[in-house]
Parts: structure tokens; sequence; C-alpha cells
């Protein structure tokens, strides 16, 4: 039967030796732990002592685990890793919010709605720093040590803590110079017969889809059009260049397309109908999950919300 008084004693002689193994030498795991070479040494002798056999091998050069030592490490890390990670929570549950925030964005939505709420933020949360990625590339926020994604779609994935910030719809649009020239569309088969500059997807055909907008009177069905043009990208703000130089009409998000549309560059066409399936319909704050969410992390979500609340009207 085990002595539970005595193992209980053994806790820290064991997270000693799990610092050992990391540090690779005495004098780097007692730094690490805050004690001294010799406290160190100690804490690793009662625990051989307790276990009844060698668990480090000491060489002049070096220290390495016996296997015993190392099935003693493997068994254990996971649960003084939980312990941390715990205890970090509930520490940073005291005071004010602070750290490092690692964020990223999609380069359209970062640069237009993201980055130009930035700076008041940081200057109400002086002890948080923020580290921003902006890219289209779907990363792995764990894999990539990632806080927070900034992501437009229509369905979170399930994995993750997912903070609705506000909602986001399509719009198509084109220059006035455009239409002047090629003529105005009064319905989306018409779009057939004109320049569309389409958002680059692989593996996806140009098809645009539009459904009627719900204060239509006739309720008419939902349309398809295969639409060609001159140009396509991968990235909003290209297309909304393109529009803006009179290339063509494109769907773009609002977001993409508010200040454009506030300054008279572009105008929105077929405003009784609804573009779909392009874009997702809401802005996202996406996380992987974890028992214990960061102050600083919150502190972000809830003042995005707030800036971004009223989504964004042209």
């Amino acid at each position: 039967m085990i002595d539970t008084r005595s193992t209980h004693a053994l806790w820290a002689h064991l997270h000693a030796l799990g610092v050992l193994a990391e540090c690779g030498s005495y004098t780097a795991a007692a730094q690490r732990l805050g004690i001294s070479k010799a406290a160190m040494s100690q804490r690793i002798s009662e625990l051989e002592r307790a276990a009844g056999l060698p668990l480090v091998r000491r060489t002049t050069r070096s220290v390495r685990l016996t296997e015993a030592g190392q099935q003693l490490v493997d068994a254990t890390r996971d649960a003084y890793q939980q312990i941390e990670r715990s205890f970090v929570g509930v520490k940073d549950m005291a005071g004010a919010p602070r750290g490092l925030l690692r964020v990223t964005a999609p380069v359209a939505l970062g640069r237009q709605q993201v980055v130009p709420r930035l700076a008041a933020f940081l200057r109400e949360y002086t002890d948080i720093r923020i580290e921003l990625e902006l890219s289209d590339r779907l990363v792995p926020l764990a894999q990539e040590g990632f806080d927070l994604a900034i992501r437009h779609t229509a369905t979170p994935p399930d994995t993750h803590v997912a903070w609705a910030l506000c909602e986001t719809r399509s719009v198509l649009v084109a220059s006035r110079a455009y239409l002047r020239r090629r003529g105005t569309p009064g319905h989306p088969s018409d779009l057939a017969m004109h320049e569309c500059l389409h958002y680059l997807r692989p593996g996806e055909s140009p098809v645009w889809r539009f459904e009627p907008e719900r204060t239509s009177r006739e309720r008419p069905e939902p349309v398809s059009v295969a639409i060609r043009g001159c140009f396509g990208a991968n990235n909003s703000e290209v297309l909304r260049e393109a529009v803006m130089d009179g290339l063509g009409l494109a769907i773009l998000p609002d977001f993409s397309a508010q200040a454009a549309l506030k300054a008279g560059r572009v105008v929105r066409v077929l405003q009784g109908w609804r573009p779909v399936g392009l874009f997702g319909g809401h802005i996202y704050a996406l996380r992987p999950y974890t028992p214990q969410v960061p102050r600083a992390v919150q502190a972000f979500v809830h003042y995005l919300r707030d800036a971004l609340r009223d989504g964004f009207p042209a």
C-alpha cells in the first residue's frame, strides 16, 4: 500500500526531476526553480531513495535520466503543465489585463477595420501588447501560437470558442464611369454580359449567386450566374481598386467597400438582390478552447464587439 503522506511530500521533488530533464544540468534547473544547486541535488537524492532505484545518471559533463527517471517524467509532465496553466489562469484574474496578445486577421479586414481601432484600445490597456499578423491564410491558431483570430465566416469551427462581433454582408459594386460605359444591370442574369471581377478561390468556378431581398414584392427565385471578367484576385482590397478604376463590377464584403461607398467612388448595383455564398455573414473572434480565457483576450474581444456593434453601414 502506498504511503500517501510520503508521496505528497515528494510532489515538489517530482517537479524538480522534470525541470532537470528539460534543463540538462543541476545548475540550470536550480536557477529556474530559484533554489541552490545543493538543494536541487538533495531533492533528487531524496526522490531516488523513496523510489528505491537510480533516476539520474551523473557524469562530469552531463546529466541524463535513467529509464525509470524518464518514465516518471513522461507520466507526470502533463499533470504539472496543467497545474501551471491553472495557476496562470487564476493569477490572471487578479489586477488589470496584461501581457502579449498574438492576433491574426484577414488582410482587408485587418487593415481597414481592426488596425484603425488599435490605438484607442492600447491607450486604455497600457499593460497589454499586441502582435498582429495580417494574412488571408487560415492558420492553425494553437500550432502557430496565436491567442485570437478575427474571421468573417458563416460557421465557426466547433473546436474553438467563438465570439460574434457583428454581422457583415456582401455587396455588388461598380464605378459610375463603368456603368455609364456599359449600362446598369437590372437583373442578375444581365451580369453575363458584363465584366465581373471575381474573388479567386482554389477549385471554385466563377459563379455568382443572388437571393431576392426580403423587401422585394415579387419574391423571385434565387439566381446563379456564370460570370466572366478581365481580372480576378484573392484580396477584396485589390478588387475594390480595380472597380474604382472602372474595370468592371465586383462582389465585396461591406467592410471592404464601406469607405469607397461613402466617398462615392463606387455605387451599389442590383440593390433588390443579395449576393450569397461568397463571404461569411458574421465577423467572429476565435480562440482554441481552453478552460481559462486570459483577461487580455477577454478585454480585446469585448472592445472589438463594442467598436464593431453597428457593422459597416455605408
